[in-house]
């Protein structure tokens, strides 16, 4: 197995503890589930970067779940947060949004799909935390323009498309300054409703 993820590490950082440069996300303790569905979305042409389709194109699914299994089964610490470079009012924005959502809107707050503690909800919704605030910004950039995308019903290009550049900047600092708990990880499957029907949380 470590032969099989090398590539995957050599960006990603051993264990999947992220990359150094903040661009390559964290993949150590994510959903198996999730971590499959990004794998598939990647080489099935949903998700557009062209390293991880060119490494994905000819791989078949038991595969790409037992690299995804051993991701998910990495436990390792989270740096600090960066302090946040952003003003008072900003953050508070952005801290609503997260926990509460803007009824008015029909913009519903991440923590109803992520979990309370933003860890994520088992099989397929990652956590949020530990997460760069300009990783963030450039996801949900992608869900906006199409160049992310999930199984239909995609319910966070949904989200996305609800999201002004000032909710997006608020939201990401927040969420990006936030310390991770230590006893981080997604809650269970079904400990809550979900506000939007989510193609990828009814695969199994």
């Amino acid at each position: 197995m470590d032969a099989r993820v090398a590539a995957c590490t050599a960006c990603h950082g051993e264990q999947g503890r992220a990359g150094n440069d903040g661009y390559y996300p964290r993949l150590a303790g994510k959903p198996q589930e999730y971590l499959y569905q990004q794998l598939l979305n990647f080489r099935d042409g949903r998700r557009q970067y062209r390293p991880m389709q060119h490494l994905l194109v000819n791989l078949p699914d038991d595969y790409l779940r037992e690299i995804a299994g051993y991701f998910a089964e990495q436990h390792v610490p989270y740096p600090p947060p960066v302090p946040a470079n952003a003003s008072p009012a900003l953050l508070e924005q952005g801290r609503v949004l997260a926990l509460h959502g803007d009824a008015a809107r029909g913009l519903p707050a991440c923590a109803a799909c992520h979990g309370a503690e933003l860890g994520g909800m088992l099989p397929a919704i990652p956590g949020l935390l530990g997460l760069p605030r300009d990783y963030l910004v450039s996801q949900v950039g992608a869900w906006q323009n199409a160049r992310r995308q999930a199984l239909a019903p995609d319910c966070m290009a949904e989200v996305a498309t609800r999201l002004t550049p000032e909710d997006l900047s608020a939201v990401s600092a927040w969420l990006a300054s936030r310390p991770v708990p230590a006893a981080y990880a997604a809650e269970p499957a079904g400990s809550t409703t979900l506000p939007l029907t989510c193609g990828s949380q009814a695969q199994r």
